[in-house]
């Protein structure tokens, strides 16, 4: 006699197990290097100005950057998601346009490697 609630029959058949759920990874943004450029007219002051207040660094990494690009013509100053690295070139052309220094910033894709002549990551 079948147990009328049907606990007992074999009708486990019709259970579908649940297939597990694909994995799905999201892609890291892109990054970018935002580069700030030597000039011959833009004081040392500014510019560490410059990069403590844009890319948040302390005095001593602010320095060390700002004597990069002085020796070197160019300078990683950080390495962000391309919306924040252009927020970052947009502020230090307003900074240096508003105080009437002729520094420029721009930005280009990481490559993701590591180069030891770069001062800052």
């Amino acid at each position: 006699m079948s147990d009328p609630r049907g606990i007992g029959d074999n009708d486990n058949q019709d259970i579908v197990l649940a297939e597990p759920e694909t994995e799905h990874r999201v892609k890291r943004p892109s990054l970018y290097r935002v580069l700030l450029l030597n000039d011959d007219y833009t004081t040392m002051e500014f510019v560490v100005e410059v990069i403590k207040t844009v890319f948040r660094h302390n005095s001593e990494k602010a320095a060390q950057i700002m004597l990069h690009v002085h020796q070197r013509g160019v300078g990683v100053c950080g390495v962000y998601t391309r919306e924040i690295a252009e927020s970052k070139v947009e502020q230090v052309l307003a900074l240096a346009e508003k105080n009437q220094h002729p520094l420029q910033c721009t930005m280009e894709p990481d490559s993701g490697e590591s180069n030891s002549d770069e001062v800052n990551k």
